[in-house]
């Protein structure tokens, strides 16, 4: 009996010591838990005192992760992109050809890119390199319908051109604020990669205000430079697609791509629609796009301005032009356009190239550690604040054209004439004997005083049909030349 007592005392304290043991641990457990122990996802001190994170990871619920709806976007822009197609005729170096036959031996080229519909009643905008040159343009919307395009006009500085389509009731996108666009958010590249139609890629903002100095063969004092930088991908044949924000929003022209293959690394750029909005307006309003110039040029020069530089040192001002007028000299650090605040070069362009000459803009510079406001009157690139209008860049059988000063006129004893700017390559090329400088006078019998004359006239003839071209050069011999449309 005494044994069984003995047993039983010994289990009633094993059983104790087991039930103490248990709350023990449930104690410990609740208090370590409350102050963030391992695996509660914040840190504790050790006896060291340091603060300190455990290496294992909790992943987050992925239903509690907030993505963008990119599909509304994405619809409206396809309806509004459209595939630009474009035929030129390219020389080919034959010697015998041209001396035997007194013309050069060419062949028919094809292009690419891509356009925006921008009004319903069929205004386009794409990248002036997309259409230089061509003798056709044909644009296909994204129902499978083909029209020939006609060149309202183009802007090599900006590497924008307006195309135009007979067609009503069209979808067409609207211009967004692209200076509001801020870098990180969402964004859509739209266009027709390698001739796939109806492409869309998703990216984000990279940066703004891009300056990248690739306008070497442009005067750095026309060039305009101030890219929008994605990641969405672009390749051969976005050219002059749409960057659309993610209410569908027009907010970007897409236009180049920095790669050594010319397939896309990473990094593509767009026209700010802030831009592209002004340069669309102007050619069609005025057949060229009115550029304002403050008249300042700032130090290290325009032409490679680093966009590292964090300020705008004024170096030269040019005494004819509204910055002078308005006393800013050499030595002035312009801060602000119109209250926008600006750092760098490409900044400066943006902010200038959405005014026209005539306009009034305020410029903050800092003088002496002291701010001071400048309204500077803007002008146009002859000094005056003249609206020049005119169709410079449209291009005729691939050439481009300039108009005639009344010293030339006078000189050369004609009435009527627009000098040839740049001959090209086109079917004008062909002709032995109009080259550079040369002066048309008439087509068909008509007189032509601008490159828009020109156009006309050629559009009125039917295709096959003959073209007469009256002309003279520059030591006033005339000269007369057919070809057929």
């Amino acid at each position: 009996m005494n044994n069984t007592m003995k047993n039983r005392n010994l289990l009633s304290t094993f059983l104790i010591a087991l039930c103490g043991g248990v709350v023990a641990i449930f104690v410990y457990a609740q208090i370590f838990e409350s102050k963030g122990g391992p695996g509660s996802g914040s840190f504790f001190r050790s006896s060291s005192s340091f603060p300190y994170h455990l290496a294992g990871y909790e992943p987050h619920n992925i239903s509690d992760v907030s993505f963008p709806d990119l599909t509304f976007a994405a619809e409206k822009a396809v309806n509004c992109v459209v595939h630009v197609r474009v035929k030129s005729m390219q020389n080919v170096n034959n010697p015998w050809l041209e001396y035997f036959y007194g013309r050069r031996q060419q062949i028919p080229r094809e292009g690419f890119g891509s356009g925006v519909i921008i009004s319903p009643d069929g205004y386009i905008i794409t990248n002036n390199h997309v259409v230089s040159r061509a003798e056709e343009i044909e644009v296909a919307l994204n129902n499978r319908r083909i029209y020939t395009a006609k060149l309202i006009g183009a802007d090599p500085a900006t590497d924008l051109a307006l195309l135009k389509i007979e067609e009503t009731d069209l979808p067409y996108l609207i211009f967004g604020d692209s200076e509001a666009m801020r870098v990180g958010e969402w964004v859509l590249a739209v266009g027709n990669p390698y001739n796939l139609t109806s492409t869309v890629t998703t990216g984000i903002v990279s940066a703004k205000a891009r300056h990248l100095g690739i306008s070497t063969t442009r005067s750095s004092r026309m060039e305009i430079e101030s890219f929008i930088q994605t990641d969405a991908a672009v390749n051969q044949g976005n050219s002059g697609g749409a960057l659309v924000n993610i209410n569908g929003d027009l907010i970007g022209i897409n236009t180049l791509i920095i790669s050594q293959s010319g397939g896309f690394t990473g990094s593509s750029f767009a026209i700010p629609a802030t831009i592209a909005q002004k340069v669309m307006n102007d050619l069609k309003d005025f057949g060229a796009v009115q550029r304002a110039f403050v008249g300042v040029t700032f130090y290290g020069g325009n032409d490679n301005f680093s966009n590292e530089k964090e300020e705008l040192f004024v170096e030269i001002v040019d005494e004819n032009l509204g910055a002078a007028e308005a006393g800013i000299k050499v030595g002035d650090v312009i801060t602000s356009i119109n209250d926008v605040s600006i750092s760098t070069f490409a900044e400066f362009q943006e902010q200038i190239s959405k005014y026209r000459p005539n306009d009034r803009v305020k410029i903050t510079a800092i003088r002496d550690n002291k701010t001071q406001p400048f309204m500077v009157t803007l002008r146009n690139i002859e000094g005056t604040t003249h609206i020049l209008r005119g169709t410079s860049e449209i291009y005729v059988f691939g050439a481009t054209f300039e108009e005639l000063t009344q010293r030339e006129r006078q000189d050369l004893g004609i009435r009527a004439g627009v000098k040839v700017k740049d001959v090209g390559e086109g079917r004008l090329s062909s002709l032995q004997g109009i080259r550079n400088g040369f002066i048309i006078t008439a087509v068909n019998d008509r007189a032509v005083n601008s490159a828009r004359d020109v156009q006309n006239i050629v559009d009125s003839v039917e295709e096959g049909g003959r073209i007469l071209i009256n002309g003279v050069n520059a030591r006033g011999q005339v000269s007369y030349f057919a070809l057929r449309k």
